[in-house]
């Protein structure tokens, strides 16, 4: 039985912090506890570009490092649409990128 889903993937960096813990941290619970999202995954990047071109990465000789992480899930449309109007605000514009698909 194929379904239409929405895609959600949210940019973030380590370092990113919410209101008592970090974005990550709050996110994941957002989309746990208060709305069952299906599909939910947290990739960690091994390099990236900061917002101001600095390029970000892990390896040995650097302790403090503000690694990428992405957040991905999907669902309903109708529950990703709720999860992204509770996340306005708690995540930077522009990070957000959202398309549709289709669950086998």
């Amino acid at each position: 039985m194929n379904s239409e889903v929405t895609m959600v993937r949210i940019y973030l960096h380590e370092a990113d912090h919410g209101k008592r813990r970090t974005l990550m941290e709050e996110i994941l619970k957002l989309l746990a506890h208060q709305n069952h999202v299906q599909g939910v995954i947290v990739f960690r990047g091994i390099a990236g570009l900061g917002d101001s071109g600095e390029v970000l990465a892990a390896d040995m000789l650097r302790l403090n490092v503000d690694l990428p992480l992405v957040i991905e899930f999907f669902d309903e449309p109708e529950v990703a649409e709720i999860v992204l109007g509770a996340l306005d605000g708690m995540v930077p514009k522009g990070h957000i990128i959202t398309w549709r698909a289709t669950r086998r």
